[in-house]
């Protein structure tokens, strides 16, 4: 289980249960499919997937978590198709137009009639809570998804007091900084960024499979854009796309990593799942250290 996106959280109140008594509280929330008229439903699931027993994993302190969202398929083509029909159908036959209150009448009742004959799709969002150094951390590109696992936790658990990974200087600077060619030892600079204008247009240059040290990218910093993403590769363990809302895009574990995982003795998929999960976690403790520093320490208050 490696993650490929990183939204991190700092627990401002300690989580004092184990994987077990979480479990115990997630059972509150269970997963659950899409009846009547539900548009989605949230709830949790088990990480290991048929596989495990539990609706947590624990490893080196760290408790994964997987909440499933279940949602309607109905496109909104659909929708507009029939209420189309029903429109025309009710002007000929009354010879007037369907006034815009009506048309929401129509629609709502077009929505009830296909709500319970709507497909259904399932996604899962992985997060885990490292108990030791008081972080959460969702697996996801999107803080609005992020954000809405965290709700479910909190009204599952009654409390969850946290609050986004704030520093004290800005990442876009730190950032063009290093594009300007003064990274740190241990970061190496990939072929990709992401550049934004500080006036008001607010223009965006997005540079792939470029020298990042080149002529172009001169110009566009002596311009005043500063980087907003930045691919980087650290200590040789792992590569990522950095964004200056302090956000881990693309997140990649590389070589080293891979091949400590692929020298394991682990053999059924609940031992290989706990091996990379205990790898991977690991791994972004250090990782998540050394941001917290190039950032310049973590916002207090």
């Amino acid at each position: 289980m490696w993650f490929k996106n990183l939204q991190l959280y700092r627990l401002t109140e300690s989580v004092n249960l184990t994987a077990e008594q979480l479990h115990e509280k997630l059972l509150g929330k269970p997963s659950k499919p899409c009846q009547g008229l539900d548009t989605h439903t949230l709830g949790w699931d088990r990480p290991l997937g048929r596989e495990g027993q539990l609706l947590t994993h624990e490893s080196n302190g760290c408790i994964m978590i997987c909440m499933r969202r279940e949602e309607r398929v109905l496109p909104a083509a659909v929708i507009r198709e029939k209420l189309d029909a029903k429109v025309a159908e009710i002007e000929n036959a009354e010879s007037r137009k369907v006034g815009r209150k009506q048309k929401m009448q129509l629609r709502d009742e077009i929505m009830v009639d296909l709500l319970p004959k709507a497909f259904t799709r399932s996604m899962h969002l992985f997060a885990y809570i490292d108990t030791v150094k008081n972080w959460f951390i969702v697996d996801s590109s999107s803080a609005k998804k992020a954000e809405e696992l965290a709700s479910l936790l909190r009204d599952t658990l009654g409390s969850f007091k946290i609050k986004p990974f704030e520093v004290n200087q800005a990442p876009s600077m730190i950032l063009t900084g290093w594009l300007q060619g003064k990274p740190p030892a241990d970061f190496d600079l990939q072929d990709e960024c992401e550049l934004r204008d500080t006036g008001e247009d607010g223009g965006i240059v997005r540079l792939r499979r470029q020298d990042l040290a080149g002529d172009e990218m001169a110009v566009h910093l002596g311009a005043g854009k500063q980087a907003v993403k930045l691919a980087v590769a650290w200590d040789e363990r792992l590569s990522c796309v950095l964004a200056d809302d302090t956000s881990v895009k693309r997140l990649r574990f590389l070589d080293i990593i891979q091949q400590e995982a692929a020298d394991s003795e682990a053999e059924t998929y609940a031992e290989m799942f706990d091996v990379d999960f205990s790898l991977m976690t690991l791994q972004l403790r250090q990782f998540i250290e050394r941001l917290v520093a190039v950032y310049g320490g973590i916002t207090e208050g």
